[in-house]
């Protein structure tokens, strides 16, 4: 059913026309117009090899309620594939690749839940929450895909020896940076 679903919602895109080596590394974002932080994961997917087509469903839940995303696991956006697997939130780009290359049995795509301070689009200076990437799987339940230890954790060596990030001084105090928006709906949450 959630297959069907996801293949009616790709089939009105105007990504449905699109050759199958493009659809392997472009992805259907479902945001909030007003997101600033989806626009910046946006662009770190972008940096990293992506393409994305944004829409603007009037009712965000929905569309993630119909792709199977529980809300306990839900963040601001909703991204999925061309082969229909779903990617919510604030997931590396180098996690998205490694899902695609090798998608495990059963599974429909990552979560990572609420709005983490320091994951892809959740940059706010040298601050940094450890945070773990979610396998979502097709009977609801989920398995830690990645623990994200550091900010060096999300990226691929190609892009860690290009950056002129300065890692060296992250703090990583969990109770100053912490950012939790569990049950919250995308209009309660923070935009930067």
């Amino acid at each position: 059913m959630k297959v069907l679903l996801v293949s009616a919602l790709l089939a009105l895109s105007p990504l449905a026309a699109l050759s199958p080596r493009a659809a392997a590394t472009e992805l259907t974002v479902f945001k909030s117009p007003t997101c600033g932080c989806c626009g910046d994961w946006i662009d770190h997917m972008k940096a990293n090899g992506f393409d994305s087509h944004v829409e603007h469903p009037q009712n965000l839940a929905a569309v993630k309620q119909q792709l199977g995303i529980g809300p306990q696991l839900r963040s601001c956006h909703t991204s999925v594939s061309q082969a229909g697997f779903v990617f919510e939130g604030h997931v590396p780009a180098k996690y998205v690749r490694q899902f695609l290359a090798a998608p495990p049995q059963g599974a429909i795509g990552l979560s990572v839940p609420a709005m983490p301070v320091g994951s892809p689009g959740m940059e706010m200076g040298d601050k940094f929450m450890p945070y773990q990437v979610l396998l979502l799987k097709q009977d609801g339940n989920t398995e830690v895909y990645a623990s994200i230890d550091s900010p060096q954790d999300q990226v691929t060596q190609r892009h860690m020896d290009h950056s002129n990030m300065d890692h060296g001084n992250m703090n990583h105090s969990i109770n100053q940076n912490a950012v939790n928006h569990n049950g919250m709906n995308h209009e309660q949450m923070p935009h930067h």
